[in-house]
């Protein structure tokens, strides 16, 4: 993404290098009390080696990724501390819909940010020829789906057909999206 989206309070931008040397990153996917909300079901990164290695994948894939697809920190910009993930990527069988997943680190939880930053992700995203982007959330993860909802999505039913879980699947088109 260039150049990165700037939001009243955050920076959306790639992964970086420094973002695994300063812990950044591990301080969010190194969560049980993140990584348990995921899709597909994923264990938290145990240590700054492993996440060090995760952040340098996903560095290294961003360039080849077709937009508006991707992995992006979530910035803010009062100190410039990473709070948080976003991802736009193809659900399975990765042919046709379009997933939007955002992680937040815990202390971040409440704040606002996940929905400010992927309202300005979504616009973005459907600067390109896109119909609809797709959230799938547990079915006991009120936070994700009252999030869905403050985006613009709207709740469009329960299906297993994604990573072999129940979940819920909320849908936003460009016209449903706020300001």
């Amino acid at each position: 993404m260039q150049p990165p989206l700037t939001t009243e309070r955050l920076i959306v931008r790639d992964w970086t290098d420094s973002d695994a040397d300063v812990q950044a990153a591990l301080a969010l996917y190194g969560r049980p009390e993140v990584t348990e909300w995921l899709t597909p079901v994923i264990a938290n990164v145990a240590d700054l080696a492993a996440m060090r290695a995760v952040v340098h994948s996903w560095i290294e894939s961003q360039p080849n990724l077709v937009p508006p697809t991707g992995r992006w920190a979530m910035q803010r910009r009062s100190d410039d501390v990473v709070v948080g993930g976003l991802v736009l990527r193809m659900l399975p069988p990765y042919d046709h819909d379009l997933e939007l997943t955002w992680q937040l680190r815990p202390e971040a939880w409440g704040s606002g940010y996940a929905t400010e930053a992927a309202i300005a992700l979504l616009h973005w995203a459907f600067s390109f020829d896109i119909d609809a982007v797709f959230a799938l959330a547990r079915p006991d993860n009120t936070r994700a789906m009252s999030t869905a909802r403050r985006i613009g999505m709207e709740w469009v039913g329960e299906t297993t057909k994604y990573y072999d879980t129940a979940l819920q699947v909320y849908r936003v088109r460009q016209g449903d999206l706020p300001d």
